[in-house]
């Protein structure tokens, strides 16, 4: 699994963060009033600030995903939050934050994904969108979209 530097590492939480909280509404219209999600955005960002982080926010965000239906929007809204809170245990959960979101985008509104892609691309420092970018794949097919991670060597 690639190392990456302290440095890198906050700025992959709070761009993981940022995915998470652009589709956190989709969660929130499912299941008003579960604030798991919104709860473990806020975590990833306090250990991007200060380096806080405890290994309970993660179990706590992931029973959020349990409680919608599964692969609905919503489901994916909160495990991309789940993942972005993760970032701070390893930084390849980024990736994960970034493929959730957009799992949700496709699953609300297929025609908003590539947008949602173009927004992720943009808001990644320089030196890591190539490496990152190139692992969430999106493909469409006749009308449908279908959003990939892509593991392997490095990851």
């Amino acid at each position: 699994m690639k190392k990456y530097s302290k440095h890198d590492r906050v700025l992959m939480a709070a761009w993981a963060a940022d995915c998470a909280e652009r589709v956190l509404p989709l969660f929130e219209r499912a299941s008003p009033g579960d604030c798991r999600p919104r709860r473990a955005i806020e975590a990833c960002r306090e250990w991007a600030r200060a380096g806080v982080f405890r290994m309970v926010d993660i179990r706590w965000v992931s029973l959020a995903a349990r409680d919608v239906t599964p692969g609905s929007a919503a489901q994916f809204a909160a495990r991309a939050a789940g993942q972005a809170v993760a970032t701070a245990h390893v930084p390849q959960h980024a990736y994960g934050a970034a493929w959730y979101a957009l799992k949700a985008v496709a699953a609300a509104e297929p025609a908003d994904v590539i947008r949602e892609r173009k927004w992720q691309v943009g808001r990644l420092p320089e030196g890591l969108r190539e490496e990152i970018m190139r692992r969430i794949i999106v493909l469409g097919r006749g009308g449908r979209v279908t959003v990939r991670l892509q593991k392997g060597e490095g990851f």
